[in-house]
């Protein structure tokens, strides 16, 4: 396949992979771009499955940008209060809460969060992109899902239960 066509066909799956990784526009788009770079300088050694290699760059590329990188978070004494929920939520809402719940996981289990549930990778597929073993990626599923669950943007109030 022309790396040409392969970016113009697959461009935007990869795009939405990228953004739901960092969560930011101009980052996804420079995340990308920078994967699609090293793809292209190795475009003629790929033999099959294109997609799943420059996936794989994609995950590589993103991992050593958060290894490296202080994401500036810095600890506050007074804890946020907490949304309150209102029975009359639409699904863009449910999608912006979940989007934010997302955001408030660790970087490592976002990852395996949206590479198993947005991008519906096995689990084995998701341990070689990551470059981790199976267990890892089982563990970080399960504690990220627990966090999504106790999460209180996503969990419903009384009065959403009556």
């Amino acid at each position: 396949m022309v790396f040409e066509s392969f970016v113009a066909a697959r461009g935007d799956q990869l795009l939405r992979t990228a953004y739901l990784l960092t969560r930011d526009q101009m980052l996804a788009e420079d995340l990308l771009q920078t994967s699609l770079a090293k793809a292209w300088m190795s475009w003629g050694r790929i033999s099959s499955s294109p997609e799943a290699y420059v996936r794989k760059i994609l995950v590589n590329t993103y991992s050593s940008w958060w290894r490296r990188r202080w994401n500036g978070e810095q600890p506050h004494a007074d804890v946020p209060d907490s949304p309150v929920a209102d029975p009359a939520v639409d699904s863009s809402e449910d999608r912006l809460d979940l989007w934010e719940a997302l955001g408030r996981l660790p970087k490592r289990q976002r990852a395996t969060v949206v590479l198993r549930f947005y991008e519906g990778l096995s689990e084995a597929e998701t341990a070689e992109l990551l470059g981790c073993s199976l267990g890892t990626v089982k563990s970080q599923t399960s504690k990220a899902l627990a966090k999504l669950r106790i999460d209180p943007a996503l969990t419903p109030t009384e009065e959403v239960d009556r």
